[in-house]
């Protein structure tokens, strides 16, 4: 690797396997199957395929959610997919998201199954499906409707952008540092004005645009990402904070962040979900301890 400030790009980009930081291993220019492995399929209606990132933690606080609501239908069976062993690019996986990103959703309750991917997709189909956290008065709509796509916009430039270049690059280069730590603050600036007036993202409402900025807003308001709290100054969004530390007491969000995820406190994983009893009998701590 060159050093960034001698690096001069070449005429044509060339794929180099070892030259890709702590991704190299799952990053590649192509996409497709690696290899054949079908996906499990639950008792379920609804089969989720994902992991306890921000993006895969949308679905399962939303399905929580519904199912808070009484919703049964959307009973659910969560399977892990290990996106560093590269699960995501297995024959069935690609069939479920052909762009083999976490998470993916097949709705079995028809005829024939429903794919859904893209996280703001799935979120939308649900809230559709149950006719629930999205507003149907068209003014109302639109806005949780804008807020949803603004997260999906503006996400990566956290995640991919400020999230990559400060914890993961294996070079750290300021100009790339500065340039998405600026963004992000200005996109946590943006939300806080918006939580000034209005106790939930879209108005007074819960909805899907909360569920969908939630984890990745407010856990970088409480400092779950990337360690960088302290470095954006994080506290002084107050009102992102209060909106932060509100979602998270719901029970059903604290539920929905502990399914499919692989990292913190034993107690606070729950690797897969197929029953309302796993969150009881099934995280990690147990399942250690027997």
């Amino acid at each position: 690797m060159s050093d960034s400030a001698d690096y001069v790009p070449p005429t044509v980009w060339t794929w180099n396997q070892e030259n890709g930081g702590h991704f190299a291993n799952i990053n590649r220019p192509i996409s497709g199957p690696t290899h054949d492995k079908e996906l499990p399929v639950g008792k379920h209606p609804l089969q989720l395929y994902s992991l306890g990132t921000p993006n895969g933690v949308k679905v399962t606080v939303m399905l929580e959610e519904l199912l808070a609501l009484g919703h049964s239908g959307a009973e659910y069976d969560a399977w892990l997919i290990k996106i560093g062993d590269g699960d995501q690019f297995g024959s069935g996986f690609v069939a479920a998201n052909p762009n083999s990103k976490i998470p993916a959703l097949v709705d079995r309750s028809g005829a024939e199954p429903i794919r859904v991917f893209e996280s703001g997709s799935i979120l939308l189909y649900l809230a559709e499906k149950f006719k629930a956290f999205l507003p149907t008065e068209p003014a109302a709509r639109a806005e949780c409707l804008s807020w949803l796509f603004w997260q999906m916009g503006s996400a990566p430039y956290l995640g991919g952008g400020f999230g990559h270049f400060y914890a993961y690059a294996p070079t750290k280069i300021e100009y790339a540092i500065n340039r998405f730590a600026m963004e992000t603050k200005r996109q946590l600036d943006v939300l806080d004005k918006r939580l000034a007036d209005n106790e939930y993202i879209s108005g007074s409402e819960y909805t899907i645009a909360d569920i969908a900025i939630w984890p990745w807003y407010g856990g970088l308001a409480k400092g779950w990402q990337y360690g960088a709290g302290e470095f954006l100054s994080v506290q002084e969004y107050t009102h992102v904070q209060r909106w932060a530390n509100a979602i998270f007491e719901r029970p059903a969000v604290q539920r929905g962040r502990m399914v499919n995820r692989v990292s913190g406190e034993p107690s606070s994983q729950l690797h897969e979900r197929h029953d309302a009893s796993d969150f009881n009998t099934k995280t990690q701590d147990k399942l250690a301890a027997k």
